[in-house]
């Protein structure tokens, strides 16, 4: 771009340093300015349907004065006295070509419009500048040489006009990218409804109707990204809730509308990358899925067995862990229903102790069907009796308490429940 500019520059401060106008014809062409803006303003309308409806009204008014400021420019330019420094005329105008290229980012659109408008532009103001030049007697060489500076001028003007279309869209995408972040640690920190709605309106981001909370490996992250909904977010600064936990090392998505079907494709997307996935949520309370991949990864469940397992998935749905995660929320009180509703076992030898709770246990799971229990523990039905007749002696009538049994089946499916790690101070 730099090469490009200062290429037109040199193209513009020759043609100039070569055209010798004189006095009368710079009036002359002078005085046709608002004319000539005119008829540049009105072709580009036709001929450029981007600004077929954005050059009407105030705004063509507008467009028309920076015409003439263009145009008062280049004969400023033109008419200079030799030996004078070319940028002194060129720079009104340039700046006001940056600022234009940078006001059509803004308005969303595109270079390609503001280049044929460029196009058009010359060569409406060539040809009415070039008639009047004609008219004032410019012999043909010096006319030549007025051709060329007017097509420089406009290669210097665009290429101002790319710059500041650039810089906008770089400047933008900074600040937009900077609102991302912020909306995405918002939602990891709960913050209220009205105050995600107005981080998402900053943002210019389109709220979808729930989003689905996913941690998995840093690195692997990028790859990921470019097949999910473009609505993605991926907050990178000051993860909340890690405990301790290298940020660095952790990617966090929030992808959108990732609930029903689409859960399906998402997991399938995931596979191999060592992944959990939380629940869908309305996408002001992602924080609730945020929180619950974070317990699942503490509490190991990507290989753990759940309903379905698929330990070579390499993803967790926590969907399919929800035994698990909810016997895992709080070790210390599993810990002691556990040993209130073993008691009658603690005073036997630690093996037998183990091998009756496995039965009971296998017992409760099946609704007492002898033949169902002997198949899970790989024992004969005979030996099911037997332990199930030394489990009643030790229990009594509390196996037929609903309250009991509930108790029981609870903490002997926590004796194989991950237990998330405790944080000491």
């Amino acid at each position: 771009m730099e090469a490009a500019q200062h290429a037109a520059r040199g193209r513009t401060a020759r043609g100039a340093a070569e055209l010798d106008l004189d006095e009368a014809t710079t009036e002359r062409l002078r005085s046709q300015l608002p004319r000539v803006a005119e008829h540049t303003v009105r072709a580009v309308i036709i001929e450029v349907p981007s600004y077929a409806g954005a050059l009407r009204g105030a705004m063509g008014t507008n467009i028309e004065e920076a015409v003439q400021l263009a145009l008062g420019g280049f004969l400023s330019l033109a008419a200079r006295p030799r030996g004078t420094d070319p940028g002194t005329p060129l720079a009104p105008a340039l700046e006001g070509a940056y600022a234009l290229g940078r006001g059509e980012a803004r308005s969303g659109r595109t270079m390609d419009a503001l280049l044929s408008a460029y196009r058009v532009g010359a060569r409406v103001s060539w040809r009415e500048l070039s008639a009047q030049a004609v008219d004032a007697g410019l012999d043909a060489a010096t006319l030549a040489k007025f051709a060329e500076l007017v097509f420089a001028y406009i290669d210097e003007l665009s290429a101002a006009s790319v710059a500041g279309h650039t810089d906008e869209l770089a400047t933008t995408g900074r600040v937009r990218r900077r609102y991302l972040q912020r909306l995405g640690r918002s939602l990891l920190l709960g913050a209220p409804a009205d105050q995600l709605a107005a981080a998402a309106a900053r943002a210019d981001w389109d709220p979808p109707r729930t989003l689905t909370a996913v941690v998995m490996p840093g690195e692997q992250a990028r790859r990921v990204l470019s097949g999910l909904d473009p609505r993605t977010l991926r907050p990178e600064e000051d993860l909340p809730d890690l405990e301790g936990e290298d940020e660095n090392e952790i990617a966090v998505l929030l992808v959108p509308d990732a609930d029903r079907p689409a859960r399906t494709a998402l997991v399938r997307s995931l596979r191999g990358r060592q992944a959990y996935i939380g629940p869908a949520r309305p996408w002001t309370a992602v924080r609730s899925s945020y929180l619950r991949v974070l317990r699942a990864r503490r509490l190991g469940l990507l290989d753990a067995a759940g309903p379905q397992p698929d330990p070579e998935a390499g993803v967790c749905d926590t969907e399919q862990h929800l035994t698990s995660l909810v016997l895992g929320a709080d070790p210390a009180a599993l810990a002691d229903l556990r040993a209130q509703v073993l008691e009658p076992l603690a005073g036997l030898r630690p093996s037998t102790a183990e091998r009756l709770a496995e039965t009971l246990h296998a017992w409760l799971l099946h609704q007492g069907r002898r033949d169902d229990v002997a198949r899970a523990l790989h024992v004969h039905p005979q030996t099911v009796r037997y332990r199930m007749g030394q489990v009643r002696e030790l229990y009594g009538d509390a196996l037929n308490d609903p309250g009991t049994v509930l108790a029981l089946t609870v903490a002997l499916a926590g004796r194989a429940a991950p237990v998330e790690p405790q944080v000491t101070e």
